[in-house]
C-alpha cells in the first residue's frame, strides 16, 4: 500500500490502514469530511478571513466594527469565537497572543539577530484556516527561511498534533534536518509528540515570543500569498479538490514564482544554489513599504 492511500471499504480497520500507509487518522478523516459549521457562521467566517488577510492587524474589536458596517451585528463573544476557529488574532504586541498548553514546555526564541545565510539553517511552520464550499479545514506547512521553499504540507479537519507530525516527518524524510526549527507556542507544536521528533534529530527548537508578531513572518506571508493567488480565486468545493489545488500551487510557488526578496529567483533555484555553495544576498526580513493601505510586505 503506498503512503497516503487508504481503502474506505476494506475489511482492515482504519487505524491499521493508516499505520500501513504512514499517515495519521486525522489526515485520513480530513480527506473524507471537512468540519461543518452553520451557514450563518460560514458567511461570517468568510468575511473575517478575507478582511483579516487584507488587514492582519485587525483584532476582534475592529473586526466587529467591520462586520457591523457590512450590516452584520455580532456580539464580542461571537466574533472572538469565530476568530478562534479561524486561528487569527490582531497582529499587534499584546498579552496572550499564543496560549501554550500549561503542561507543555515552551522553548526560547533563538533567531533574534541571527543572519540567515544557507538552506536548512532555519525551518518554520504554522497553521492556517482554509474554507471550502461547505465547511472548512486547517492547513499546516513547513518553509525553509533562506529560500522560502515550501518543504511539505498537510490538511486536516481537526487541530490535533497528528497532521503537524506527518508534515514534519515528510519534510525531514525529503530534505534532511535543519539546524533550528521555529514555531509559535500553539499546543500542536509544544506537544511532546512533536518536540520529541525534533530533539531526536538534534534540531534546536525555537518558539515565537508572546506578542512578537514578526517572529514567524515568512510563514505568515506565505498564507497571505496563497490565499490571494489561489484559494480566493479557485473557491475549492471539497477536500479532494483542495489537495489537488494546493499540490499544484506549491509546485508553482517553488519552481516558477519569482520572489523580489530572492533577487527575482524562485525558491527552488535559491535552495539548490545554497546547497551547492552558491552565494546570494537576501533580506533577513521582508521589506516593509508604507502605503495608504497600511503597508505591504514583500517576500
Amino acid at each position: 500500500m503506498r503512503r497516503g492511500w487508504v481503502m474506505p471499504n476494506s475489511d482492515l480497520a482504519i487505524v491499521a490502514q493508516c499505520d500501513l500507509a504512514g499517515i495519521s487518522r486525522s489526515t485520513y478523516y480530513a480527506q473524507q469530511t471537512p468540519a461543518r459549521i452553520s451557514e450563518e457562521d460560514e458567511l461570517y467566517m468568510r468575511l473575517i478571513d478575507e478582511e483579516y488577510t487584507r488587514h492582519p492587524f485587525y483584532g476582534k474589536r475592529r473586526m466587529r466594527i467591520y462586520l457591523g458596517r457590512k450590516g452584520y451585528r455580532l456580539g464580542h463573544r461571537r466574533v472572538r469565537r469565530l476568530m478562534g476557529l479561524l486561528m487569527v488574532s490582531g497582529m499587534a504586541p499584546g498579552p496572550k497572543t499564543s496560549t501554550p498548553h500549561p503542561l507543555h514546555k515552551v522553548y526560547p526564541y533563538l533567531l533574534r539577530g541571527v543572519p540567515i545565510v544557507r538552506p536548512n539553517q532555519v525551518w518554520s511552520t504554522d497553521i492556517t484556516y482554509i474554507r471550502l464550499e461547505h465547511g472548512f479545514v486547517y492547513l499546516v506547512a513547513i518553509i525553509d527561511w533562506y529560500s522560502r521553499k515550501v518543504l511539505s504540507f498537510r490538511v486536516s479537519n481537526t487541530l490535533d498534533a497528528g497532521f503537524c507530525v506527518d508534515c514534519l516527518e515528510e519534510a525531514i524524510r525529503r530534505y534532511g534536518t535543519p539546524e533550528i526549527f521555529n514555531t509559535d507556542q500553539g499546543v500542536q507544536f509544544t506537544s511532546l509528540v512533536f518536540t520529541e521528533i525534533l530533539l531526536s534529530h538534534q534540531i534546536k527548537i525555537s518558539m515565537d515570543g508572546r506578542g512578537r508578531v514578526f517572529d514567524n513572518i515568512f510563514t505568515e506571508r506565505l498564507w497571505r500569498t496563497l490565499k490571494y493567488e489561489d484559494i480566493y480565486l479557485k473557491g475549492y468545493a471539497s477536500v479532494a479538490e483542495l489537495l489537488i489545488g494546493l499540490t499544484a500551487y506549491f509546485s508553482f510557488y517553488n519552481t516558477e514564482r519569482f520572489h523580489q526578496a530572492l533577487a527575482d529567483r524562485t525558491p527552488d533555484e535559491v535552495y539548490a544554489s545554497g546547497k551547492n555553495g552558491g552565494a546570494l544576498i537576501i533580506q533577513k526580513y521582508p521589506t516593509v513599504q508604507n502605503s495608504k493601505k497600511g503597508g505591504e510586505m514583500l517576500i
